[in-house]
């Protein structure tokens, strides 16, 4: 899907006040936590570090400005972003919207800015769309819009890894509703003071059912070889390979990071996952980094190619 130029600088624009309000927060935590690697460790889920340094910022914010920075270039670059910004207009609208019921006034204009930024963003992609189909004289002409973003074969891969790790962790979910208490099981959905999450944190819960959500819908796309695929695809395999680095970070340091102490076999099951969605993650974007098109040659209009040879010979030739 095409979109016009000036919805491209609109949404580049869009998603740098989003990466604007994240750096503001983290700008926070860099002078709480001073040059020390703790707000690498609270990202994490050192409970220790949220405790004792009251971090503001989660896993999430650093994942989301690197989507946000890579939505910009590609509006700023490519005509084809119109994907690109509505993926990233949803999945804010989908993270943020937790934030609605935060205890705190700044966590609550944060949500709301957010949301609006978010909405604004999946608007901009919509009725920013270019369904020229005529040229202005010496225009180049458009990339197609229905060409698929990559080949079958990366496409199929990362599809069935996308829905791998979409099922095994709906599966997790479902186990730790069944292993832990109902209160505590809504709290991972809804927030809440026992959790000890950071202000800006969404709830596990709730964030293991948008990255669920996220890698179904980019299996699909996938296995279609939709004009979308690439963008959900990148955007899940970025939230994927970052739950999966914070699990694994958990399983190196267990003495203060495990979900369920008693269940050894449970506990070890889930670091295989995470490691999983790690390389799963990974591999998915590396994938899908690149569109698999091939080089156009570059247009010439008619009145710069050579004149056609006779078709008669002149005498003497």
């Amino acid at each position: 899907m095409t979109v016009t130029r000036t919805a491209r600088l609109a949404g580049a624009a869009l998603c740098a006040a989003l990466a604007l309000v994240i750096v503001v927060w983290l700008l926070r935590d860099l002078a709480v936590f001073g040059p020390s690697t703790g707000l690498l460790w609270s990202w994490a889920g050192d409970h220790r570090f949220r405790t004792h340094a009251g971090a503001a910022t989660s896993l999430v914010d650093p994942l989301l400005l690197v989507a946000y920075a890579a939505t910009a270039v590609t509006a700023l670059r490519s005509s084809l972003a119109g994907p690109a910004l509505a993926v990233t207009g949803l999945t804010t609208l989908a993270l943020r919207l937790p934030g609605l019921w935060a205890s705190g006034v700044d966590e609550l204009v944060t949500a709301l800015v957010s949301l609006a930024l978010g909405g604004a963003l999946v608007v901009t992609a919509a009725a920013g769309r270019d369904d020229r189909t005529g040229l202005a004289e010496g225009q180049d002409p458009p990339e197609p819009a229905a060409a698929p973003p990559v080949r079958t074969g990366p496409a199929v891969t990362a599809g069935v890894l996308c829905a791998l790790a979409g099922l095994m962790w709906a599966a997790w979910e479902l186990r730790w509703a069944t292993l832990l208490p109902a209160d505590y099981t809504v709290s991972r959905f809804t927030g809440g003071r026992s959790l000890l999450l950071p202000a800006l944190a969404v709830p596990p819960g709730w964030l293991n059912a948008v990255l669920v959500l996220l890698l179904l819908a980019a299996a699909g796309s996938a296995f279609a070889r939709a004009g979308h695929a690439r963008s959900l695809g990148l955007l899940a395999g970025l939230l994927l390979a970052g739950v999966g680095a914070s699990g694994v970070a958990a399983a190196l340091r267990p003495d203060w990071h495990t979900f369920v102490p008693e269940l050894e076999l449970y506990s070890a099951a889930y670091d295989l996952a995470s490691g999983f969605a790690l390389l799963a993650g990974l591999a998915v974007m590396a994938l899908l980094g690149r569109s698999g098109r091939s080089r156009r040659a570059p247009y010439r209009p008619a009145a710069a190619l050579p004149p056609a040879p006779p078709t008669r010979r002149p005498p003497g030739w």
